[in-house]
């Protein structure tokens, strides 16, 4: 029994634990400070949720939580992340969804702001930064991450971009029901939030290495034991100046793993030429890791 418990991965499910409640804070924050207080939709399903909790008073004679209607919208989704995705990204994500509409809840609404612009702009800042935050930790914020991340997997389009095309009939439905300013401001929340999610969430931006060595073996070696990467190899590189032999490795890796791949050329061939292009387009096979 002590080798089970020693053998679970209590650090990486405390941490999990840990993204999810700093998800749920900013999310509540972003929803409870900027986008009630100021009209402003949110993306995806909890957009969605703002409006079907703003026509609930019509619909039911009362005013339903959004926290409630976010919650009951996530729950089919949850079917779809355990076939598609994974089970413990599911469960996590179940977490997540959990502790967000507890916190929306809990957390009173403050108007920090009458300025719609200013609540548009933060409120899509502090959102996309809890969204790409949840993401790039392994979790999702539950609703349309779900499809993006699917779609993501199959296409490599970024998140937030996935995201847009997805939230356009939302601030759409948001204009035609409660005024055409409003979809102006949400649209600007959205664009906001989907660029700040795409700066935070750096696994999926993708970099060429170009790694010019006399010591290849060294510097494979100490790439493939920091990360999981193909490296391609070009022996008999020449110098132009000095005419002398060298390898040139070719390997692509993520923004997330750069820090990795300094190290390991520290460690193996400080003294190595290292060309990196950022945000580099691939066809094949490229290795992810499992969510």
């Amino acid at each position: 029994m002590k080798k089970f418990f020693e053998s679970l991965p209590v650090h990486d499910y405390t941490t999990k634990l840990s993204v999810s409640i700093v998800y749920a804070i900013l999310a509540s924050v972003a929803m409870n400070f900027f986008y009630q207080p100021g009209n402003i939709y949110s993306s995806g399903i909890t957009g969605l949720a703002q409006i079907l909790t703003t026509l609930s008073t019509q619909v039911v004679g009362f005013k339903v939580p959004v926290s409630i209607t976010l919650y009951a919208l996530n729950i089919p989704l949850f079917f779809v992340a355990w076939r598609k995705i994974g089970k413990k990204f599911t469960i996590f994500t179940f977490l997540t969804v959990t502790l967000t509409s507890i916190f929306m809840q809990i957390v009173p609404q403050t108007s920090l702001s009458n300025d719609p612009i200013i609540c548009a702009i933060f409120g899509g800042a502090v959102m996309g930064s809890g969204i790409g935050f949840a993401l790039k930790n392994g979790l999702s914020s539950g609703g349309l991450d779900i499809f993006s991340i699917t779609i993501r997997k199959k296409t490599g389009r970024s998140v937030g971009s996935i995201s847009m095309y997805f939230n356009g009939l939302i601030i759409f439905v948001a204009g035609y029901l409660f005024g055409w300013q409003y979809m102006f401001y949400s649209a600007l929340s959205i664009f906001v939030s989907g660029k700040v999610t795409d700066a935070v969430y750096t696994k999926q931006k993708k970099m060429q290495v170009m790694i010019i060595t006399k010591n290849p073996d060294a510097v494979i070696d100490g790439i493939q034991q920091k990360m999981r990467r193909g490296i391609t190899i070009i022996h008999e590189a020449e110098g132009a100046y000095r005419h002398d032999k060298q390898t040139l490795l070719l390997t692509v890796v993520t923004r997330f793993e750069l820090p990795a791949l300094e190290s390991a050329m520290k460690e193996s061939d400080p003294s190595a030429f290292v060309s990196i292009s950022d945000n580099v387009k691939i066809l094949g096979r490229f290795y992810e890791e499992d969510l």
